[in-house]
């Protein structure tokens, strides 16, 4: 039986969203033969406060660095796939498989991040059998059925926005207690559910923000 996951309310949201980028730092530090590696370098190298690199660290590290040498490279990286859960990969089915979630089904980089996307659900109309793609894709109504069956807890949502919070509900009612959600949409769901929003408008507003501010 593997090892659990370190539970991800010991640490701060903000310090979460950190955490990925220390692990692909770390593995190209490791590929590149070091063996120890320090906080400061850490922070030096990403840019970021010594003081909040050594907190994050402190977090997810099983033991203490070493004076003047740091942490032990390989075992922070197994410490850090460990918080994040990349050690015990997750099941995850995608919902809507139009241009995005087509792409999203078939993208096979989600497995270094501790999930594998293994379906595909949406409104088109179908025959008994799913497509015959790489990955199956089935008519919304076995959604519940699926999900139950393959005991998988984890969505992306990437339809149109006006089916968005329909999805959602259903969804929910499948059993999914965490959703990526790709659409522009505010989803609301109960106690216990976890949303997180990917507004690529959002994002691409704040990037046109600075670059005005910075052609100003």
């Amino acid at each position: 039986m593997r090892e659990q996951a370190l539970p991800v309310r010991e640490i701060s949201r903000q310090a979460l969203y950190r955490l990925p980028f220390y692990l692909s730092y770390l593995k190209k530090a490791e590929a590149d033969g070091v063996l120890y590696i320090s906080a400061p370098k850490v922070a030096a190298d990403l840019d970021l406060n010594e003081v909040q690199v050594r907190k994050d660290i402190a977090k997810v590290s099983s033991c203490a660095g070493k004076p003047k040498i740091g942490y032990e490279t390989a075992k922070l990286i197994k410490d850090l796939e460990k918080f994040l859960g990349y050690d015990n990969t997750t099941d995850a089915v995608v919902v809507g498989v139009g241009s995005l979630g087509s792409s999203l089904l078939h993208y096979d980089g989600f497995s270094e991040c501790g999930f594998r996307i293994v379906a595909g659900f949406d409104a088109v109309t179908f025959d008994e059998e799913p497509f015959k793609k790489e990955k199956p894709v089935f008519p919304m109504r076995k959604l519940g059925e699926l999900c139950e069956r393959l005991k998988v807890h984890m969505a992306v949502i990437a339809v149109p926005a006006d089916s968005a919070q329909a999805v959602c509900d259903e969804l929910v009612k499948s059993g999914i207690l965490a959703i990526l959600n790709f659409t522009p949409v505010h989803l609301t769901a109960g106690p216990g559910i976890l949303i997180q929003n990917m507004n690529i408008a959002s994002a691409l507003a704040v990037l046109s923000s600075h670059i005005r501010k910075e052609l100003l």
